[in-house]
């Protein structure tokens, strides 16, 4: 993870090169986002506040990066991130999920994040406390023969660390639920109320404890676990966490596109606006409840992406677009971007392949020819149907190299090479029909 101080915006964009191709203006628009909630840090105190997120709208067709830029900006940060389909709301009243629902699981998630990270602090002291206790069980302590004891201990936690103890047998102590776990169907924003209901419950409920026969190694890890708990101050991590929400949470809405009414037609449109209207005050900065506490949403950056096929940005109700002041559109992707897609990136598509055979012995490649053919598959099948972007290339990739996938297991030649004279053999019958193209590329 990459220091946010040094995270300047060419720093930004240059991380996000490794991953997503092109779309240049999107990565410079996130990249000033990202680095001006850095700068709002360090303005006064009186002016901070009134320093609102530059909240953007990613236009352009579905598969061309505008998630993946998201999740990558969020991670750079080290920010929560969540990622929500608007298509899933209802305007309050209707049954469904509450757009507050959203703040929630952010808040749930950075809870999360930085329990994980205080847990992996505190692990070296929990594992030590583990230990101590794993040792209590195989050899209770007596308080008559104290030096004789300390040497039995001596050596049984050097066998301990030696792994000679796995197989063996303990009975540990463990608390259980003593409540059966209830779910409450009910109006929206229920959710919250289900599990205020489950913990208020199991904190006035006594504990039950109930004695399990694990081996050693088993032990050692629910210990450790049980200690690492204890060591966590709940109260400092829900402090920082809900900090880390309202300063660098990052909401990513998409398919916002399928929220603009589309007229009074009625029928499943006629809550599409009211989702509009419930969002507002989440963008503009509000208060949310959620089982941590008020969480308020001034300062959370809100990313919102659509194909804006049937409708156009300036279709959203007039408030709404004022809450997204920038827009960016993200190109169709090219022969060429395809070419770049299926072997530049970290985490390119030939080399999640590649990967893939060599866990059977096989060590694939490709010809130049072979990419270039790929690509040109992948852009003409786009044009003739659906325009999906480079989701096609997992389509067309998966297709060609169906066959070595099924047979690997019990291939006799440990190297494959994927010619172009290959891909066009593979490939040519499905894309020429066009009815075949449509159903299965």
């Amino acid at each position: 993870l990459m220091n946010i101080d040094n995270l300047t915006p060419r720093e930004i964009v240059r991380e996000l090169d490794k991953y997503i191709i092109s779309q240049d203006d999107a990565k410079k628009s996130v990249a000033i986002a990202l680095r001006n909630r850095w700068r709002r840090q360090k303005v006064g105190r009186a002016l901070r506040e009134e320093i609102m997120p530059n909240n953007i709208v990613l236009i352009g067709p579905t598969g061309v990066g505008k998630t993946e830029i998201a999740r990558r900006l969020a991670k750079l940060a080290d920010a929560p991130f969540i990622k929500v389909e608007a298509s899933k709301y209802t305007e309050v009243g209707y049954v469904g999920r509450d757009v507050e629902s959203m703040i929630r699981d952010l808040t749930n998630l950075s809870v999360n994040m930085v329990k994980a990270g205080y847990t992996k602090k505190i692990q070296p002291k929990a594992e030590i406390m583990g230990e101590e206790r794993v040792l209590d069980l195989l050899l209770p302590r007596k308080k008559d023969s104290q030096d004789q004891n300390n040497e039995s201990r001596k050596k049984l936690r050097k066998m301990l660390r030696d792994g000679k103890l796995k197989k063996r047998k303990v009975d540990i102590s463990m608390d259980i639920q003593a409540i059966p776990f209830i779910e409450i169907m009910g109006p929206m924003g229920m959710e919250e109320v289900d599990t205020g209901i489950q913990e208020m419950l199991s904190t006035m409920l006594p504990k039950q404890r109930k004695t399990r026969k694990v081996s050693v190694d088993e032990a050692r890890r629910i210990l450790t676990q049980e200690e690492a708990q204890k060591l966590i101050d709940m109260d400092v991590v829900v402090k920082e966490a809900k900090a880390k929400v309202e300063n660098s949470g990052i909401v990513f809405i998409d398919e916002i596109d399928k929220i603009v009414g589309t007229g009074a037609k009625g029928g499943p449109d006629v809550s599409r606006a009211g989702v509009q209207r419930d969002l507002l005050p989440l963008v503009e900065g509000s208060n949310v409840m959620t089982k941590y506490g008020m969480v308020k949403t001034d300062h959370i950056l809100f990313i919102a992406a659509g194909a804006f096929t049937s409708s156009k940005p300036a279709d959203l109700i007039p408030e709404f677009q004022g809450r997204f002041p920038i827009r960016v559109e993200l190109k169709s992707l090219s022969k060429e971007d395809f070419k770049c897609i299926l072997t530049e990136p970290e985490n390119a598509i030939i080399k999640q392949y590649t990967a893939l055979f060599r866990t059977e012995g096989i060590d694939l490649s490709f010809t130049e020819d072979a990419i270039e053919e790929v690509a040109r598959f992948a852009s003409f099948v786009n044009e003739k149907t659906e325009n999906i972007g480079a989701r096609r290339l997992h389509t067309i990739m998966f297709r060609l190299l169906e066959t070595y996938l099924f047979e690997m297991p019990g291939m006799r030649e440990k190297q494959i090479e994927i010619t172009d004279k290959y891909v066009r053999q593979e490939l040519k019958d499905i894309v020429e029909d066009k009815d075949l193209s449509r159903y299965i590329l």
